[in-house]
């Protein structure tokens, strides 16, 4: 089947890496899974992570990307792929798809049966395809992780990327204020078009703010610590600009801060989130659609940095 797929790894150039090509059909691995026929993905950070080693050691290549699937499933029903396996394997008794078993980004994709949740009504399979890796991860960082109900306003950082936009769009949903940081001026105007305040990192913000949701990490943090206010929520999830910030400890306990790493989210959240994003008429941020026979332009433009939402791919194009 034709899939796209890490074929080695690269640290310093991941594009090359990458492999479009054929690779064999799925595997059931144990009785209740069940092959989904993939009509829709999303690229991730991780894709690209992968690409360069991180989390992918050689004795599991070629793996085949992508953790992100909207579909059809045995049955013939639309479905939503939850793409968190329990694995006894991984030190965290977890693993995503396409670390230790293969990705989306394939023509079809196993999974066990438990991981498949209904489409909603009214939603589309592109739109769904966006939803389970960094919106999940937005969703959870705000209702589950940083308690946003009790939250007036909040901080995300590094508005542009997948998960910090869904954290903006999310955030607006939910009747906050939202201010949005971005180093690039059109993102910014894009960040106000959601319904947040737009402003340069670093900027002095008219309020202190209840949620922070960082996934910026070092080049952001000193920020995020001085726009909290007493006893907030800062919520990391990335760290994409440092992982190993200075974090000035007097601020933290003098304002009873509180500082919540998170990832991904549950099963019940991906369904929470749906329910959430279909009765709210919600619509993921989407830069683009490209149908899979150009994906390695998508991965490509993912590299840039310059998307803007969600890179989806049209597995019928």
């Amino acid at each position: 089947m034709r899939a796209a797929f890490a074929s080695g790894t690269d640290a310093d150039n991941p594009l090359a890496a990458l492999t479009v090509g054929e690779r064999p059909e799925p595997v059931h691995p144990a009785d209740d899974w069940v092959t989904v026929e993939v009509r829709a993905s999303s690229l991730n950070h991780h894709d690209l992570w992968s690409l360069r080693g991180v989390g992918l050691p050689a004795d599991r290549l070629p793996m085949i990307l992508g953790c992100d699937a909207a579909g059809i499933d045995p049955d013939g029903n639309e479905v939503v792929v939850y793409p968190v396996i329990a694995d006894p394997g991984d030190p965290r008794g977890i693993s995503i798809l396409s670390e230790r078993f293969p990705g989306t980004f394939a023509e079809r994709v196993a999974v066990p049966r438990s991981n498949l949740l209904a489409l909603p009504a009214g939603m589309s399979l592109t739109d769904a395809a966006c939803l389970p890796t960094a919106w999940l991860t937005a969703w959870r960082m705000l209702r589950t992780v940083g308690r946003a109900d009790e939250a007036d306003a909040v901080l995300v950082q590094g508005a542009g990327g997948g998960v910090a936009t869904a954290a903006v769009a999310l955030a607006v949903a939910m009747g906050k204020r939202v201010y949005a940081t971005s180093r690039d001026a059109a993102k910014r105007e894009r960040v106000a078009e959601l319904g947040a305040t737009a402003v340069e990192p670093g900027a002095r913000l008219p309020e202190r703010v209840d949620v922070v949701v960082e996934t910026v990490g070092a080049a952001t943090f000193d920020h995020s610590l001085k726009s909290a206010a007493p006893m907030a929520r800062i919520v990391v999830s990335g760290a994409t600009a440092g992982h190993e910030p200075k974090v000035n400890l007097r601020r933290v306990f003098a304002m009873r801060l509180e500082i919540l790493g998170t990832s991904m989210g549950t099963p019940e959240e991906l369904r929470d989130l749906l329910a959430f994003c279909a009765e709210r008429k919600i619509q993921p941020v989407v830069d683009s659609v490209v149908p899979f026979s150009r994906i390695d332009e998508a991965f490509a433009h993912l590299h840039t940095g310059q998307a803007f939402g969600k890179i989806v791919i049209d597995h019928q194009a």
